[in-house]
C-alpha cells in the first residue's frame, strides 16, 4: 500500500527544482512566499486498514492491471499493423528499382546493339583488305617502274 506524498508533483503546490547557476535576483526582489506542506491523516498511521478497504484497493490495481494490458494490446496490434504496411511499402519499393533497373539494362543494352549493327561485317573487311593488298602492289610496281625511288634521300 502506498501513501500519497507529502509535496504532489503537479498542481498549484509544484515547485520546479532550481537551476545550477540561479541568474542574480533583481535589485528589488521580493521574498518568496513559503510553499504550504500538505500533511498526512493521522488515522492512516494509526493502524492498519480493514479487509473491505484492502480488498477495494486490490480490486482497483486489478481494474487498472487489465485496462493497461488492454492498451498494450492494442498498441502491439496496431504497430503489427504498422509493421505489416512497411514491409509492403518496402517491397514495392524494391519491385520498382528492380524495375528501373531493367529498364535502364534494357536501354543500354538497346543502344550497345545499335552500335555493334552499325559496324561493317565480315564481307566488308575482307573486300577492304583485298583492296588494300592490290592498291599496294600496284603502286609498287609504279614506283619501280618511274624510278621515283631515287628521289628519296639516301640512307646514312
Amino acid at each position: 500500500m502506498t501513501d500519497a506524498s507529502p509535496t504532489p508533483s503537479t498542481g498549484q503546490n509544484f515547485v520546479p527544482a532550481a537551476p545550477a547557476n540561479p541568474p542574480p535576483p533583481p535589485v528589488e526582489a521580493r521574498p518568496a512566499q513559503p510553499v504550504p506542506v500538505v500533511e498526512k491523516p493521522a488515522s492512516a498511521a494509526s493502524g492498519p486498514l480493514p479487509a473491505h478497504h484492502l480488498a477495494d484497493q486490490l480490486a482497483r490495481i486489478e481494474d487498472k492491471c487489465s485496462r493497461i494490458e488492454d492498451k498494450y494490446a492494442r498498441s502491439e496490434a496496431l504497430l503489427s499493423r504498422v509493421e505489416d504496411k512497411v514491409e509492403n511499402a518496402s517491397t514495392r519499393m524494391n519491385e520498382a528499382a528492380r524495375q528501373s533497373d531493367l529498364a535502364a539494362l534494357r536501354t543500354e543494352v538497346r543502344s550497345l546493339s545499335d552500335r555493334t549493327k552499325r559496324l561493317p561485317g565480315a564481307g566488308a573487311l575482307v573486300l577492304a583488305a583485298i583492296i588494300t593488298a592490290v592498291l599496294t602492289v600496284v603502286l609498287m610496281v609504279a614506283v619501280q617502274r618511274l624510278n621515283l625511288q631515287n628521289m628519296l634521300p639516301p640512307p646514312r
